[in-house]
Parts: structure tokens; sequence; C-alpha cells
């Protein structure tokens, strides 16, 4: 099962998410529910670097996903940031609906 830990800041921002598992939805390379976490996680990567241009911390590898964000930045990098993880955060919300058996999110402090 593919885990997603979201960590959010006192003011209710995302902090971090982190992904850890395997869905086991198919095997390995045929597992379209893992590929559509990792594609979602990784785009939030790119975006966070390319887009936001925010301080954070990030890694994709087997079995373990994360993106956390640093200090630093501009408010205005900070809220782009913010729109980044929230709209991946969806997306995983979604994905979790459609396949609660392989997916399951989880919200803390």
């Amino acid at each position: 099962m593919v885990k997603v830990q979201v960590r959010r800041g006192t003011d209710g921002t995302i902090a971090k998410i982190q992904v850890t598992g395997h869905a086991g939805y198919a095997e390995q390379g045929q597992d379209i529910v893992c590929a559509g976490v990792s594609a979602l996680v990784a785009t939030a990567l790119i975006g966070l670097r390319q887009v936001a241009d925010h301080p954070f911390e990030g890694e994709v590898t087997s079995g373990l996903m994360y993106c956390k964000v640093a200090a630093g930045g501009t408010p205005e990098s900070a809220a782009r940031a913010q729109v980044i993880l929230q709209t991946t955060l969806l997306g995983l919300k979604d994905i979790a609906k459609d396949y609660p058996q392989f997916v399951r999110v989880t919200e803390g402090g």
C-alpha cells in the first residue's frame, strides 16, 4: 500500500508530503497507481524548483518520495509553493478515493 503523510505547519500550510510503499495494484512497471502517485510528486518537485522558485528538500526513489518546504524565499514564492503542494495533495486524494485499497492519505500537524 502507498501511504501518503501530509504534515502541516501551525498556520495550516503544507510543510511536507511524504509517500512510502508500493501500491501492489499490478506488477512493477505496470502499476498505474504507483505511476500516478510518482508522477504527481515528481511534478510537484519540478514545480517547486522551476515555478515557485522556493527553497525545498525533495527526493523520488523506489518506495520513498517526499517534498518538504524549507525556510526562506519570499512571501510570493511561498504562496506559489502552497498552490503546487495543495494541487498535488488534491491529486493524491483523488487517486486514494479511486483506489482506497492501494493508497491512503493521512494529514497531521
